[in-house]
């Protein structure tokens, strides 16, 4: 029995959602109609490079749109904010992604996340395509492919984005060729990627440009930071504010059923689901975010007390483990407890959570350490708890004690007992 309850809840959440039928998959690029409506994975990575996947989160499937974001930080690096930022704009469109309008009198596409945006944005990396495979590489930690069937999809089918990129080169906006700057957008878009390399991409944003998992800072802080503002705001189209109100991550979606999103700070997610929506988001994904927000706690609004760590104490005896917790304990820091201790399990040997410090334990923090407690009685490990007030926190501790030093006497009794 796996002691870490994570991947259960992530496969528990997704058999919950592989019912859903609604939605379409994508027809108007040929090669994307040939997804099956079924496929389904997801993705959650740490800041400390842990990946959770559950499903189909290493099928591969082409970016798309999904794309956006991570060329944006290329043409932030390459060209400064300054630059970028007269070229294209920061607003949210209120628009389908493949809207034709303009900013009047300067030929600005409105944001970086609709379709010409990205393909204005594309035109500013310098190096062209492969520095922006190089730079997607980095921000997934691995090597990636191009499907050649779908680039070639995308060019025979692409005249709505070649109007756009004829309509920037008119106005003035775009100033490469306007061909080959399409061209080069339409093979980003066919790059292909994962549901887990997703959460590791948006991970490297929510870790300030770091790559969690290969430790390479791929963008700055800065960087990083200007992109997921951009994402917040724009990244999901004519649904980003019901999407923020709803989800509170900073996030991007594709036609090919990917979206990718990120807690800055704390973590980074990916799924892929083919079947779309009429806005042309993946419906499960738009679910499964929805529920992972709500059942993680992870709204970018609500407002944490934080301290400098969430664990001040960590003591490993042969027969003792002790963590004292502190301030506002969510997700991410009972995930990375979970670990731990699921770590340094040993049966026969006790657990004592020290909680006098902690200002609130989250829901999920509970179920989490809850279902962690559990577990640990099954495998043969007694966990009790101290807190001065006896606020109850975690009732499925064995015992609760009026403080650390009463739960560790009785600890030392009970090992001598054994």
């Amino acid at each position: 029995m796996a002691l870490n309850p994570i991947p259960d809840l992530l496969d528990a959440l997704r058999e919950s959602l592989v019912g859903v039928t609604d939605g379409q998959v994508a027809q108007y690029i040929p090669e994307l109609a040939h997804a099956e409506p079924g496929w389904f994975g997801l993705a959650l990575a740490t800041l400390d490079g842990h990946v959770y996947a559950s499903g189909d989160a290493d099928r591969p499937f082409t970016l798309q749109s999904v794309s956006k974001p991570f060329v944006y930080a290329l043409a932030l690096t390459d060209r400064g904010l300054d630059e970028v930022v007269s070229r294209v704009g920061l607003e949210p469109s209120g628009e389908a992604f493949n809207a034709t309008r303009l900013e009047p009198g300067t030929g600005r596409p409105p944001n970086p996340m609709v379709n010409a945006g990205a393909i204005l944005t594309t035109s500013l990396v310098d190096d062209g395509f492969p520095r922006i495979l190089a730079g997607l590489e980095a921000f997934a930690g691995r090597v990636l492919g191009v499907d050649e069937r779908a680039y070639e999809s995308e060019v025979e089918t692409g005249d709505r984005n070649r109007a756009i990129a004829y309509l920037m080169r008119t106005a003035g906006s775009l100033r490469a060729d306007a061909e080959q700057s399409v061209r080069r957008y339409f093979r980003q878009c066919a790059i292909q990627v994962t549901a887990r390399d997703l959460a590791v991409m948006s991970a490297t944003l929510a870790n300030g440009g770091v790559n969690p998992v290969t430790g390479v800072q791929v963008v700055t802080r800065d960087t990083a930071s200007h992109v997921l503002t951009v994402m917040a705001t724009c990244g999901m189209y004519d649904f980003a504010g019901e999407w923020l109100l709803r989800v509170g991550l900073p996030a991007k979606s594709g036609v090919s059923g990917g979206i990718t999103g990120a807690l800055p700070a704390q973590l980074g997610i990916g799924l892929f689901s083919p079947p779309l929506d009429e806005r042309g988001t993946s419906v499960r994904g738009i679910a499964a975010c929805e529920e992972l927000s709500a059942r993680f706690g992870l709204h970018l609004m609500r407002p944490p007390a934080r301290t400098a760590s969430a664990v001040y104490l960590t003591e490993n005896g042969d027969r003792l483990l002790v963590r004292g917790l502190q301030g506002d304990f969510g997700f991410a820091a009972a995930e990375a407890l979970t670990r731990d201790v699921a770590g340094h399990a040993t049966q026969g040997r006790l657990l004592v959570l020290d909680l006098d410090r902690v200002g609130r334990l989250h829901p999920v923090a509970v179920h989490l350490l809850g279902t962690l407690i559990e577990r640990l009685a099954a495998y043969g490990m007694t966990t009790v708890v101290a807190d001065v007030n006896r606020r109850g926190l975690l009732p499925q501790a064995h015992r609760e004690f009026p403080g650390l030093d009463a739960a560790r006497h009785w600890c030392d009794a009970s090992l001598l007992r054994a």
